[in-house]
């Protein structure tokens, strides 16, 4: 009888111990997985844009004229207002018209 129970209890660590390898095994790879998904290397402070010089929105305002009053291309102003969104500038909003886009 007692041999019968060590080998249930030995059975049952072993199950314990297999389970827990194999969690720990897909914790790490859904973690490598994550990390080559979304590009390890790229730094978020690498595509920040520095910005040099300011300017405030007043009414009527569009984004192109923004880019037209201060003689910008429409990528280059993009590249340094990246969460711009054009159709709902609001007064008093800053937007970026100099600087670098790295």
């Amino acid at each position: 009888m007692a041999n019968s129970n060590n080998q249930t209890m030995t059975s049952t660590l072993y199950l314990v111990f297999m389970l827990s390898l194999l969690l720990t095994v897909s914790i790490a790879e859904s973690r490598l997985f994550g990390k080559l998904a979304i590009g390890i290397g790229k730094s978020p402070a690498a595509a920040t844009p520095k910005c040099d010089s300011v300017y405030g929105v007043q009414s009527g305002d569009t984004c192109f004229g923004v880019t037209q009053m201060f003689n910008l291309t429409t990528d280059f102003f993009s590249s340094i207002n990246p969460n711009l969104n054009c159709t709902a500038l609001f007064v008093g909003q800053w937007l970026c018209t100099d600087g670098t886009a790295t």
